[in-house]
């Protein structure tokens, strides 16, 4: 890594990673640099999975802009850029006199906000769109513009897509020490690997206020909020057709369910600010309050129905918006931090909005002329009988189903293997095409992945991990 980039994005997660595609748009060097070992290895990879349509955040704030012209920007591209999304609207539901007055507020705030075509629905109305809520709803908000999203596509396509533009893609180096040498930034990793940029853009997700510090900026802190959640069979998938929110509470917007892109059934999140940023816990009392919660709701979910149970880290900032911009304290750092909820729908946005900043600096950015916007993926389970005959004859590794509950072919796994931006281990795998993510949760199929990524990373099968790191899945010690 002897070259100088001009920009050098600490973070993989989906900020990082559209941040990337939108400056290799340019002739800028860049890289995108990741301390796990995958793109969204951090608060990207779990969390509600929803499209906002913008209603929730403050007026004039960089919160509610950037979610409304993020929201936009995916509905533009997501079929272009291959990324699994459907615009099934969301509602926000009133229970009381109190409720009914706070969904009149979110909708005046989301007018002023820009969000298209909201409308105040009344209990009939509410009941003719969906039958399975509780008796007690007395109204909502409908907001069609919202929708559902794979939150990993979200961010795996931008990445891929900067790559195949010529960004330079760095897993497994985590930054533990930045110096300034004349006009260069020195990045170092725990192993002593060294990154040099003129630039560093900081969008290191819960992380973000360490890194800031690590190149003299201690101007915020980024707070740690857990949320716990449960995926429900496909079975359930279909109990309602919109993402159900309650009125928004202190720390969120709240216990809701939704139908994912997948369908199956999402519940949750909880809140809960804890110390250690990277705990991601599931906990009994978090699982039950997500459970009580929804049934508020949907009186007619169950934990019966539950095949996955995890939790998701938001990065709070203490500004009360994105913190987005060139540093305070230092003119080569810009920030991309504290980018909390609606921040997976925000994060297209924000990658333009960093790329205005840096033009509006004067730093001189030249477009490229044979810039390549979209991918192409094949999702076996979607096509038609005949597709699938096609695509079988041209390569038979479609033919071989190796997950039984998604069907999930051979040559989707080697393909999710072989792209730019690849997968590198099981869990890689498992967010790409889905093998693992059915109602067995890989308890038939992971084997046979394993197999499948030794083969095609020429490793052994005791080198195959879950998710980096030592998380080795097979014995490795010998007799």
């Amino acid at each position: 890594m002897n070259c100088i980039y001009d920009f050098a994005i600490i973070g993989a997660g989906v900020t990082g990673a559209w941040t990337a595609y939108e400056l290799s748009k340019y002739t800028a060097k860049t890289c995108l640099i990741e301390a796990g070992s995958d793109v969204c290895s951090g608060s990207t990879r779990a969390n509600s999975a929803i499209m906002h349509a913008g209603y929730d955040a403050k007026s004039g704030t960089l919160m509610a802009k950037l979610n409304v012209k993020g929201n936009e920007i995916v509905r533009k591209v997501y079929k272009e850029m291959a990324i699994p999304f459907k615009q099934i609207g969301s509602m926000v539901l009133a229970f009381d006199d109190e409720g009914l007055e706070t969904i009149k507020n979110l909708y005046d705030r989301g007018q002023a906000n820009g969000v298209p075509d909201m409308k105040l629905l009344s209990a009939e109305e509410t009941f003719a769109l969906e039958p399975n809520l509780s008796s007690e709803v007395k109204g909502a908000l409908l907001a069609p513009t919202a929708g559902v999203v794979s939150s990993f596509e979200l961010c795996a396509a931008p990445a891929e897509i900067s790559v195949n533009n010529g960004v330079e893609f760095i897993r497994n180096f985590k930054v533990i020490k930045i110096d300034a040498e004349e006009n260069v930034n020195v990045l170092t990793d725990e192993s002593g690997n060294q990154i040099k940029a003129k630039y560093v853009i900081n969008a290191a997700g819960v992380h973000a206020d360490e890194v800031a510090r690590l190149m003299g900026d201690d101007t915020f802190n980024i707070t740690a909020r857990r949320g716990e959640y449960a995926i429900l069979d496909n079975k359930v998938g279909n109990l309602v057709s919109h993402v159900i929110f309650q009125p928004p509470v202190k720390f969120g917007k709240g216990i809701l369910a939704s139908p994912t892109v997948d369908g199956n059934l999402l519940v949750g999140p909880t809140a809960e600010n804890i110390e250690d940023k990277d705990d991601k816990a599931t906990t009994d009392e978090g699982v039950q309050t997500a459970f009580d919660g929804a049934r508020k709701s949907v009186p007619t979910i169950s934990e019966r129905d539950t095949i996955k149970l995890f939790s998701g880290i938001r990065p709070v900032g203490d500004k009360h918006d994105f913190i987005i911009g060139f540093s305070e304290k230092n003119e080569k750092l810009i920030n991309a931090a504290g980018i909390e909820s609606p921040g997976l729908t925000a994060a297209p946005a924000v990658g333009k909005y960093i790329v205005e900043l840096i033009k509006e600096k004067g730093i001189e950015l030249t477009e490229k002329d044979d810039f390549k916007p979209g991918r192409e993926v094949l999702r076996f389970h979607d096509l038609s009988d005949e597709e699938k005959a096609e695509v079988i004859k041209k390569n038979p590794l479609y033919g071989r189903i190796i997950c039984r509950c998604e069907t999930i072919t051979e040559g989707e796994i080697v393909d999710s293997v072989r792209r730019n931006v690849g997968a590198v281990d099981l869990d890689g795998v498992k967010r790409r095409v889905r093998a693992g993510m059915g109602r067995c949760q890989g308890g038939f199929c992971s084997p046979r992945v394993m197999e499948i990524i030794a083969r095609e990373l020429n490793i052994e099968m005791t080198q195959v991990t879950k998710f980096g790191g030592n998380s080795w899945i097979v014995n490795r010690e010998t007799k």
